[in-house]
């Protein structure tokens, strides 16, 4: 069963995030409002006052109006010492996932691929340096954290992530990689931005991704792109599996004509959907 969206729309042109000084087009008390909510997390569920100031950097008395304000409007609760996110925080997420019906589209055809190649399916988008799940259709548990629909991960170690960068300008490539905290999640992680880039650029030429252990130490996964009528990519579709049971060269030998047959039929759904 599909971890999915009601729907979603996607543009990897999205520029990584920058802070713009304030002025006539910039309204400061609305962007602290929004780095207030990012402050919660799976980690941070529950903040009090002073956590809240500290991790949006804030002073109490700036972070206090804006959580009763958000408390007003029905997005913020407290018991009078912890704050904490209600379940209206996600009408925001929504408005986003809602506005493009892709991802009913695409549902189906990520669970027939599933069915034929017995390994789990994502779909993502490209947000600044990260890419962010939209849909997930899963099989066995394959990665030591859980991935669901708004989950993030960096995107130069990703299969999906090097798809959609391979889809960039160069000059906003480059930017984006050297934006990037590129670490050694495992021995196999390519941080090199010039090794990076060539194989970006393989990726660019090919037109599918694959990446062997370099996210997680045993995963494998592979990406293509999913495109729009104009043939820009707008975002990407991959299989991921365990090495000791799928290794990278069974991977690309057995299941890549499935999945690059699978974003297609989603690209010509996503086609059609705007005649």
């Amino acid at each position: 069963m599909a971890t999915q969206p009601p729907s979603a729309t996607s543009d990897i042109s999205a520029a990584p995030r920058t802070t713009p000084a304030p002025g006539d087009s910039y309204v400061q008390s609305f962007a602290r409002g929004l780095e207030v909510i990012r402050t919660f997390s799976a980690e941070s569920p529950l903040q009090t006052l002073t956590e809240v100031a500290g991790r949006s950097g804030l002073t109490r008395a700036g972070a206090r109006r804006i959580l009763l304000t958000l408390q007003t409007l029905g997005y913020v609760d407290s018991d009078g010492k912890l704050f904490r996110l209600t379940p209206r925080i996600l009408d925001l997420g929504f408005a986003y996932l809602s506005s493009m019906p892709i991802w009913n589209l695409a549902e189906p055809v990520m669970e027939t691929l599933v069915e034929q190649v017995k390994e789990s399916c994502s779909a993502a988008v490209l947000d600044g340096t990260d890419i962010v799940y939209v849909i997930r259709v899963p099989t066995h548990k394959i990665m030591s954290i859980s991935l669901n629909v708004g989950s993030r991960l960096p995107a130069y170690c990703t299969s999906l992530g090097r798809m959609l960068l391979s889809a960039l300008p160069e000059n906003e490539l480059m930017q984006r990689l050297q934006a990037s905290k590129r670490t050694a999640r495992t021995k196999h992680t390519v941080t090199d931005i010039d090794e990076l880039a060539a194989r970006i650029a393989q990726v660019r030429r090919q037109g599918w991704a694959l990446v062997d252990q370099e996210l997680e130490e045993g995963m494998v996964s592979m990406a293509a792109p999913i495109t729009n009528r104009a043939g820009q990519t707008v975002a990407a579709l991959n299989i991921s599996g365990q090495a000791n049971r799928t290794s990278a060269k069974v991977m690309q030998a057995s299941m890549l004509p499935q999945l690059l047959t699978a974003a297609q039929t989603i690209s010509r759904l996503l086609g059609a959907q705007r005649n």
